[in-house]
């Protein structure tokens, strides 16, 4: 029984992964990674593809476009460049700022193949990163337009929740310097807002859980390898926060002279918190919420549009401050973000508990 016990164990231990591809700098990664290839390379043979076309592929990007918002769900996507695929590209097109010709340019294919957030830009066909409202900061002389968005239902922390605490997984055993790029990240939202962040050592009590885990890891939201989605947090109360382990992640450097795949960690872990706060994506290229970025960029520093869109569901923070810290490491070309869902993911399969490590340990000693 002992025995049956024991390898059950060691084949549970063996089928989830504990470790992520964490570099503490550049010179760290090794060079072969800069072979790897995007998760979505596939639709740049698609180029030239125009309505009424029937392509092999289309029903893969169609398959995509499903994933982020922008075409309902289907039992059976085809080939056919129909309609359907011409209107949700235009919305899509619209969302990034591009000529919403409905057509597969060049410029749309380069922003579909970026790696981004795994969070839908448009959630149950009522959110909208483009909308364009006003700030309510105006003056005769001054008028801006913010395209920040919010879950359905705009969900927030409740106001007696508003000192958060965040835990890591226990089975991703992190460095003492990985977990301060975290701290710098959750500082960057409390800097503007009333909001208060600690890590704590209990990830089944904190309120806020962080864990790095590769392909279908139990909460309906599968990873799909290197440079596809980066991330995804889930909205409030949720407080899920999952990493894609496959990806190339760094702690620190210049990025620009590393490998094609290699991914700031911070800049990743400033979008999800803003996820995980109520935030849907920007249209704002330069905000935090855009939902792409590319490799070997960091962008860490919160807009206006971020500030702004945080603050309308939390306020400002009470000790006026009025803008985050700003970035201590050298920054890399200044570009884009990423996420998914807006619902609580299922119970994690494999974790790991403290109650059942303790009842296996007092079985063992039997």
């Amino acid at each position: 029984m002992k025995f049956l016990l024991i390898t059950s164990l060691s084949l549970l231990l063996f089928l989830n992964p504990i470790s992520a591809h964490i570099f503490p700098n550049v010179s760290s990664i090794p060079s072969w990674l800069n072979k790897t290839t995007c998760a979505w390379d596939q639709f740049k043979k698609l180029k030239g593809c125009r309505p009424g076309d029937r392509f092999n592929g289309l029903s893969n990007l169609k398959t995509y476009l499903n994933r982020f918002g922008y075409i309902p769900s289907s039992p059976n996507f085809t080939d056919l460049f129909d309609p359907l695929l011409q209107s949700a590209l235009k919305t899509y097109q619209t969302n990034f700022n591009l000529n919403a010709t409905g057509l597969l340019d060049d410029q749309t294919l380069a922003q579909i193949q970026l790696p981004r957030c795994g969070i839908p830009d448009i959630i149950n066909n009522s959110t909208s990163m483009n909308s364009g409202q006003p700030t309510g900061r105006q003056s005769p002389h001054f008028h801006s337009v913010s395209h920040y968005s919010f879950f359905p239902g705009r969900p927030i922390w409740p106001a007696h929740r508003r000192d958060l605490t965040y835990a890591f997984a226990p089975e991703n055993p992190l460095s003492n310097e990985v977990k301060a790029v975290f701290a710098r990240a959750f500082a960057r939202w409390a800097a503007v807002t009333p909001l208060t962040f600690s890590a704590v050592e209990s990830f089944r009590s904190a309120d806020i859980r962080i864990g790095f885990y590769a392909g279908d890891h139990g909460d309906g939201e599968p990873f799909d390898g290197v440079l596809g989605t980066l991330a995804h947090a889930f909205s409030p109360p949720s407080g899920h926060f999952h990493l894609d382990g496959d990806e190339s992640w760094v702690v620190s450097g210049d990025l620009r002279s590393a490998p094609l795949a290699a991914i700031d960690l911070e800049s990743v872990a400033v979008h999800e918190i803003g996820h995980l706060l109520g935030l849907g994506h920007s249209s704002v290229e330069e905000s935090i919420m855009f939902p792409t970025i590319t490799s070997r960029t960091r962008k860490v520093d919160l807009a206006a549009d971020d500030i702004n869109g945080i603050q309308e569901l939390y306020g400002g923070n009470p000790n006026g401050n009025l803008s985050p810290p700003s970035s201590s490491t050298t920054p890399s070309v200044q570009e884009r973000e990423m996420s998914r869902n807006g619902a609580a993911p299922r119970p994690l399969r494999f974790w790991w508990s403290p109650v059942l490590i303790a009842a296996v340990e007092l079985f063992l000693m039997r």
